[in-house]
């Protein structure tokens, strides 16, 4: 039974730090890319950052760049976001997506439930 459960989320003052966290089970954990998206209220669905299999390498929406860093442990099946210098349009629920395996065609998309961020004064 494949799981994603995000956790780290809450209230947090503008310039404060949040770190997110997706632990996954049910498949193979290090052969998936692992993505960061997020929806604000009345907005749609947007990707925050990527870290794909096997190199590593990692992708920022532009908003976010220099401000959150994407990383993974494969060995405890983990996903993190750290999130410094938040700002009140980062107020969002941020879910974990896995997607993979990265070596086959037919790819398949794994959803967490999300967590709520809210940055607020």
């Amino acid at each position: 039974q494949v799981q994603l459960v995000e956790s780290g989320g809450g209230l947090v003052q503008p310039g404060g730090s949040l770190t997110l966290s997706c632990e996954a089970s049910g498949f193979t954990f290090s052969d998936y890319a692992m993505t960061w998206y997020r929806q604000a209220p009345e907005k749609e669905r947007e990707t925050v950052a990527t870290i794909r299999p096997p190199t590593e390498s990692t992708d920022y929406r532009d908003s976010v760049k220099g401000r959150f860093t994407i990383s993974r442990d494969n060995a405890q099946t983990t996903v993190y976001l750290q999130m410094n210098s938040l700002k009140p349009e980062d107020t969002a629920v941020y879910y974990c997506n896995a997607r993979g395996p990265y070596w086959s065609l037919d790819r398949m998309d794994y959803w967490g439930k999300g967590t709520l961020v809210t940055v607020s004064p």
